[in-house]
C-alpha cells in the first residue's frame, strides 16, 4: 500500500497525539514513558488500521540519533566522564566485544542452522546498551552521580564500536573473509576519525555562534551542529556517533560563555520539547515495527519466541558476568585513564541491570542486507530483547535501585552547597561594588546598592543550612515572594485588559517575572 504525503503527515500527528497520551499513562503508573512509548507501539502495530509506518533504518539513524546524542553529550559533565574514563572505556568497549562473542557463540549453539557471520552480527547488533534508552529512564531515578556518569558515558561512546563489530560480522558473512589486522586498523581510524570530525565541526560552529548573537540563529545552529557532526563523519567512514558524542561535549563546555543568557533560556526550552517529541516517536516506531517483522515470519514467528526469551536471558547474564569479572579482578586497563575507586556489588548490579537495548540495535539490525543469511530471525530475536530490556529492566531498575538501597537521599547538602556558591557569588558583586562606591561618577549610584546587596549576602547566609525553624521561616518568605510576583502578574493583566499596557510590553514582563518564578518554585522544591 503506497502512502501519500497527506497520509504520512496525519500518521506522525496520530503519533504525536499517542506521545502525549502515553506520557500521561507512564506518569500515573510511576513507569519509564519509554516502557508505555514501546507497548503503545505494539499496540498499534497489532491494532488493524490505516497506521502502518516502517522504519527506513538509515533516516532513522540520522534523524532521530545526532540530536538525541548531542542532548545527552551536552549536559556531559567532563571532569566527571574523563574521571571514570576507565569503567566506561570497559564497558563500552570490553563489555561490547564480549557480549558480540559470547552472544554470538550462543545462538549458534542454539540455532546451528544459522552461519557464525550471522550469530556474531546478532551480538554486535544487540550488545550497545542505548544512550536513548538509557537517558530516558536515568532521568527520572535518584542515583548517585558517579553511576549516572558510567551509565551514560558508556551508552555514548559504545554504538561506535558495536557498530564497528557489527559491520565487520556483515562484511564476512557477505564475501566469507575476514582480516583481524586490518579490522583492527579500521576500528582505530573510525574511533580517531569520529572524533576529530567532531572536535573540527565544535571549532568551526563555536566560530560561527561567536559571529551571530541572535538568539534563534543560534539555536538553529547548535541543532545543525549534531547533524553535520554525523553526517561528515559517516561520509569520510568514520563514527558519527562519536563525531556527534565530541560535538555535544564540546559545546557543552563552551556554552556557558558562549551563548547569552536569553539563548540559554529559550534553547533549554526548545531542546526539551524536541528531545521529548523525537524520543517518543523512535520508542513508538520501535513498537510499530512488530508489524513488519511479524507479517514476513507469519507463525514461525510464536514458535521462536523460546529462542528469543533464551537468547535474551543469555545476553542479559553475559553483561552481569563482564561486570562482575571487571569489578572483582586487577584492571588492566591503565591507570592513565582514569583513577576510579572500584564500585561496590549493589552497584555493579545496577550497572549490570541497566543495558536497556534500544533505537540503535533496531536500526541496525533492518539495515542488514535483504540477502543476508537469517535477516529475519536477527530481527525477531532483536526486536524481543529491545522489548523486553525496556519493559522488563526499564520498569525494574528503579525499585532495584531502592530495594539495594543506593538511591540518593536529600539531606540538604545539595542545597547548602548551592547556597554557599551563591554567597560566594554575592560577595563577588558586593566587593565591585564597594569598588565602584568609590569612583566619582558612580559613587552615589553604587553606595545605594550598596544596602540591597549586603541584606542578600545575609540571606544568603542565613541560607547554607537551614533545619527547622529556619527551614520553615524560608520557605514562608518563598511563598510571600511567589505571591507576590502572582499580584503583579494579576496588576499587569489588568492594565493590559484596560488597555493601558500594550501587548509586547506584557510578553517582556511577563517573561521576566516567570524566570523569577522559576528561580523561587525551584528554591521551594529543594527546601522539601
Amino acid at each position: 500500500m503506497s502512502h501519500t504525503p497527506v497520509h504520512i503527515f496525519e500518521s506522525i500527528l496520530l503519533l504525536l497525539a499517542s506521545a502525549v497520551a502515553l506520557s500521561l499513562v507512564a506518569r500515573r503508573l510511576a513507569i519509564p514513558p519509554a516502557a508505555a512509548f514501546v507497548v503503545g507501539g505494539m499496540a498499534l502495530a497489532l491494532t488493524p488500521g490505516p497506521l502502518a509506518l516502517t522504519l527506513d533504518p538509515d533516516l532513522t539513524m540520522v534523524l532521530f540519533l545526532p540530536p538525541l546524542l548531542q542532548a545527552s553529550a551536552f549536559f556531559t559533565v567532563w571532569r566527571d566522564f574523563r574521571a571514570n574514563l576507565r569503567p566506561i572505556l570497559s564497558l563500552a568497549i570490553g563489555c561490547v566485544a564480549f557480549t558480540t562473542c559470547a552472544v554470538g557463540w550462543i545462538l549458534k549453539t542454539l540455532q546451528p542452522d544459522l552461519p557464525w557471520a550471522a550469530c556474531f552480527a546478532f551480538g554486535a547488533i544487540v550488545s550497545p546498551p542505548d544512550a536513548v534508552t538509557a537517558a530516558s529512564v536515568l532521568e527520572r531515578l535518584h542515583i548517585p552521580r558517579r553511576l549516572v556518569t558510567v551509565l551514560m558515558g558508556e551508552s555514548l561512546v559504545n554504538d561506535a564500536s558495536g557498530i564497528v563489530l557489527y559491520r565487520f560480522a556483515v562484511a564476512a558473512a557477505l564475501t566469507g573473509a575476514f582480516n583481524p589486522g586490518l579490522a583492527a586498523l579500521q576500528f582505530v581510524y573510525v574511533a580517531l576519525g569520529g572524533v576529530a570530525v567532531g572536535i573540527g565541526c565544535g571549532f568551526a560552529i563555536t566560530w560561527l555562534l561567536q559571529k551571530l548573537h541572535d538568539t534563534h540563529l543560534e539555536i538553529a545552529i547548535s541543532f545543525l551542529a549534531g547533524w553535520l557532526a554525523y553526517i561528515a563523519a559517516e561520509a569520510l567512514g568514520a563514527s558519527g556517533v562519536l563525531a556527534t558524542v565530541s560535538v555535544g561535549l564540546w559545546l557543552g563546555r563552551r556554552g556557558h560563555t558562549m551563548f547569552s543568557a536569553q539563548t540559554r533560556l529559550e534553547a533549554r526550552a526548545t531542546w526539551s520539547f524536541v528531545i521529548f517529541v523525537l524520543e517518543a516517536m523512535v520508542f513508538i516506531l520501535i513498537g510499530l515495527s512488530l508489524r513488519g517483522v511479524l507479517d514476513r515470519l507469519g507463525p514461525d514467528a510464536w514458535r521462536m519466541l523460546p529462542l528469543a526469551a533464551e537468547v535474551t536471558l543469555a545476553t542479559i547474564l553475559i553483561r552481569f558476568l563482564w561486570v562482575l569479572l571487571a569489578t572483582y579482578l586487577p584492571p588492566w586497563i591503565p591507570p592513565g585513564l582514569g583513577k576510579s575507586r572500584p564500585p561496590t556489588f549493589a552497584v555493579a548490579c545496577i550497572v549490570s541491570w541497566a543495558g536497556m537495548r534500544g533505537v540503535v540495535s533496531l536500526a541496525v539490525a533492518l539495515a542488514l542486507p535483504h540477502d543476508f543469511p537469517g535477516r529475519d530471525v536477527v530481527l525477531f530475536l532483536t526486536f524481543v530483547l529491545i522489548c523486553s530490556t525496556v519493559l522488563v529492566q526499564g520498569t525494574t531498575l528503579g525499585p532495584l535501585i531502592r530495594a539495594l538501597g543506593i538511591a540518593v537521599n536529600d539531606d540538604g547538602s545539595e542545597r547548602a552547597i548551592k547556597a554557599q556558591a551563591r554567597a560566594s557569588m554575592l560577595r563577588a558583586q558586593l566587593a565591585l561594588l564597594e569598588q565602584q562606591s568609590q569612583d566619582d561618577l558612580l559613587g552615589p549610584i553604587a553606595r545605594d546598592m550598596l544596602t540591597e546587596f549586603r541584606d542578600r549576602m545575609e540571606e544568603a547566609a542565613l541560607d547554607t543550612g537551614l533545619t527547622g525553624p529556619a527551614k520553615t521561616e524560608t520557605a514562608a518568605k518563598i511563598g510571600l515572594r511567589l505571591a507576590a510576583l502572582q499580584a503583579a502578574r494579576a496588576h499587569a493583566l489588568e492594565q493590559n485588559r484596560a488597555g493601558s499596557l500594550h501587548d509586547a510590553i506584557l510578553l517582556s514582563l511577563e517573561r521576566e517575572l516567570d524566570v523569577e518564578e522559576i528561580r523561587l518554585r525551584a528554591d521551594l522544591r529543594s527546601l522539601g
